[in-house]
């Protein structure tokens, strides 16, 4: 049996988020649907990180084990030709086997983007956050910034489950303005539920001057669950990057 890893790519629009949903169609069952197709087999895609309904990936990561003798640039063709047109196999290796997608992985970066303009932009409305009143992106930038680090982030996610804990590793936090688009880039070593979207929603607030500069660092020192939000709208919001060892976005594949 082999091992195979896949970068995707998809537009989340459709979707009710990347794991198998009871009444909402999503990327899991797409993939797992295309595999059946291509080798015949019946597998369990396993992804990288679950990304919620209505957000994108550039760089998801999903592994399935499989008996077909299929070449990797099979894989990647057979599964592009049998999937729907917004989702798409950007490059595969055979993987050692055991590997896991989530449990391996390094870090994962994820990129918010923000159309900051008084009119709404209809090119932009999938992917990007329209916000009417204008941000002042060096106090978001200056309030990312106490973000980097290892922190307890309860204030800023949903819980990840009883007993477990809300520390986490982060590695960047940005924030940057081009012409009408703000975009916020965080990477961490694993981010709770919904963690992204809640702090970009708090930045948005602090960027608006509704929340004083220095709230992140007062709830990162006094960590209350369910003190960030209103979460940002889940349409701006793209999983860019998975990173493993040896710095790539797939793992290092096998002799």
């Amino acid at each position: 049996m082999r091992r195979i890893a896949l970068l995707l790519e998809y537009d989340g629009s459709a979707y009710g988020g990347s794991q198998v949903q009871r009444n909402a169609p999503s990327i899991q069952a797409e993939l797992e649907r295309a595999i059946r197709q291509l080798t015949g087999e019946t597998v369990r895609a396993v992804f990288a990180g679950r990304t919620d309904a209505g957000v994108h990936a550039l760089g998801q990561v999903a592994a399935f084990t499989t008996g077909a003798r299929h070449d990797i640039a099979t894989f990647v063709r057979g599964l592009n030709a049998l999937l729907p047109k917004d989702i798409a196999v950007r490059a595969a290796v055979e993987a050692p086997p055991g590997f896991d997608p989530r449990r391996h992985a390094r870090s994962r970066r994820y990129r918010y983007l923000i159309w900051n303009a008084p009119e709404r932009s209809p090119l932009r409305r999938r992917v990007m956050w329209h916000v009417r009143v204008p941000l002042d992106e060096a106090r978001m930038a200056r309030e990312a910034a106490a973000l980097v680090g290892e922190h307890d982030f309860a204030s800023f996610g949903a819980s990840p489950g009883p007993g477990r804990s809300t520390a986490r590793r982060m590695l960047h936090a940005e924030v940057r303005r081009q012409g009408d688009c703000i975009a916020v880039e965080m990477e961490a070593n694993a981010f709770l539920p919904h963690q992204v979207r809640r702090t970009v929603g708090a930045l948005v607030e602090v960027g608006c001057a509704r929340l004083p500069e220095g709230t992140f660092h007062r709830w990162l020192d006094e960590p209350r669950p369910g003190t960030a939000g209103p979460a940002a709208p889940p349409h701006g919001l793209v999983l860019v990057q998975v990173t493993y060892d040896g710095g790539g976005p797939l793992p290092r594949p096998v002799s």
